[in-house]
């Protein structure tokens, strides 16, 4: 039988956030980060409400939802396991990736610039967002576009 993997979640009940959803949205992090892999073993829902003190149910609301996505599949009396990874250019994994280097390098001048924790993820999001926009592939704005015709006209 599969060990379960080396994954904790950690409940940030200030969040905002659905409980069950930030289980959610930390299991699609680690499959994308390579933490996890297709065949390894979630922890038990016991495991999950002895280390961060949640409901069981909301463990199991959590897992259900990964079943209905078709990330993981649970096996009767032998517990809930991944069935396939999410992300990864050409099958690479993320904790290895160039990409992660250079954002982490990122990270620290941001943190030696004075940026808190709080505004560099801010940063980060706005430009996550604003760079996978829809249709967002270098073109300008269409309502700024007779403006910039008009100021070279001009």
């Amino acid at each position: 039988m599969a060990e379960s993997a080396a994954v904790e979640f950690r409940i940030d009940r200030r969040s905002g956030v659905a409980t069950y959803l930030q289980i959610v949205q930390q299991t699609k992090q680690a499959l994308r980060l390579g933490v996890l892999e297709p065949g390894d073993r979630l922890p038990t829902a016991r495991e999950v409400v002895e280390a961060t003190a949640i409901n069981p149910n909301t463990v199991l609301k959590a897992y259900r939802e990964l079943e209905r996505e078709g990330i993981v599949e649970a096996r009767r009396g032998l517990g809930t396991f991944v069935r396939r990874t999410l992300g990864g250019a050409g099958g690479a994994s993320a904790s290895d990736s160039p990409l992660r280097t250079e954002l982490a390098d990122w990270a620290r001048r941001a943190r030696s610039a004075g940026l808190e924790k709080d505004d560099a993820s801010a940063l980060f999001a706005a430009v996550l967002d604003s760079t996978y926009q829809p249709d967002s592939t270098n073109q300008p704005d269409s309502r700024h576009k007779g403006e910039q015709d008009r100021g070279q006209v001009l």
